[in-house]
């Protein structure tokens, strides 16, 4: 069987990857800057080169030499840039400064773009990327390298992804049109329920990602002990129970709410099992969603490994910096059609 084979910048922990190889793709070489994510991402695809690096440090031929590859042979280059500094709510904060050395991140994959030659190109971001003047340079550089370009914002529920999760999604093919309705798709939904009420118990489950302990205050569990089942607000307890800080507003009206079995979940964020980062207390029980939970409504496989040497909230961080692999696997299908033509 023949292969079509692809690069994966920005790599993580490896969804994209996962989703490719899924339809076919040989990932051949994956560039990740933190180590942890690398580790993660080597635990589940050992048979990819990876290059643990900033992608400012990397050029085109070291990338090419490491996928055992040649400029212009790589079929699909694949890359999600880091999409905090283009965040809608970061933006409204005001946190975000306007010289964020990550907004050029995007200009990176241009370099290699230009360097490597693929065939076709996927980039991934938030949506608020489209707003930004280095998305629109980014996509006249592709313009003047050869490749037309389409993007649409997509949301991973259409997708089979148990979760509300909206996406830029680019892609380019080099000297050819981009295939119609590439973007549309649309399948049967998953729910909480149906991606997690069937695991084990957590805490004796023996999968070390469903077991890591909660370390609560009394006050805090009294908080979600209140918090009515399936879907309930902080807004539904009593009064007497409510954090300090949110009794004179009803601004982040999701955090230490509950998901809802028969609904999909929110965004998966790198704050996932922390009921005050978000709607991620679990449907039923009086805890946060564990890590296997939050993989899972990621869609990831129920066997997919992360690297815990620096702890939960690293892993949460993982998670939640994904690409469901569910989300890329319809793309990749029209791209990997258009390729073998």
């Amino acid at each position: 069987m023949t292969f079509l084979t692809s690069i994966d910048l920005f790599a993580g922990a490896g969804g994209l990857s996962y989703g490719l190889a899924a339809e076919g793709f040989q990932v051949n070489a994956a560039v990740e800057i933190d180590p942890v994510s690398a580790k993660s991402y080597s635990l589940n695809h050992p048979n990819t080169n990876v290059i643990v690096s900033d992608i400012r440090q990397v050029s085109g031929p070291q990338i090419l030499k490491e996928a055992k590859l040649t400029r212009g042979e790589l079929d699909l280059l694949t890359g999600c840039p880091p999409c905090q500094a283009f965040s809608t709510l970061r933006t409204r904060r005001r946190k975000q400064q306007l010289n964020d050395p990550s907004k050029e991140l995007i200009t990176e994959m241009l370099r290699l773009v230009r360097s490597m030659r693929p065939r076709a190109v996927i980039v991934e971001n938030v949506p608020g990327l489209a707003d930004d003047k280095r998305f629109t340079n980014f996509q006249l550089g592709l313009k003047q390298a050869g490749y037309k370009s389409a993007y649409a914002v997509l949301n991973a529920s259409d997708f089979g992804v148990p979760q509300r999760r909206k996406r830029l999604i680019l892609v380019a093919l080099r000297g050819r049109e981009i295939p119609s309705g590439w973007s549309n798709y649309s399948c049967e939904g998953k729910t909480v329920r149906s991606t997690i009420s069937d695991l084990a118990p957590a805490g004796t489950s023996g999968d070390v990602l469903h077991d890591i302990p909660e370390n609560r205050t009394p006050a805090m569990m009294s908080r979600i002990r209140a918090t009515p089942k399936d879907g309930g607000s902080r807004r539904d307890i009593p009064s007497e129970l409510q954090c300090a800080c949110h009794a004179h507003t009803d601004g982040f009206k999701d955090v230490y709410g509950r998901m809802a079995w028969d609904d999909i979940s929110p965004t998966i964020t790198g704050g996932c099992t922390n009921p005050s980062r978000g709607r991620f207390l679990h449907p039923q029980e009086n805890r946060a969603i564990t890590l296997r939970e939050a993989a899972l409504l990621q869609a990831f496989p129920s066997d997919y490994q992360f690297c815990l040497d620096r702890g939960k909230e690293h892993v949460a961080r993982q998670i939640g910096n994904a690409f469901p692999p569910d989300l890329i696997r319809p793309i990749a299908r029209v791209i990997s059609r258009e390729l073998s033509v």
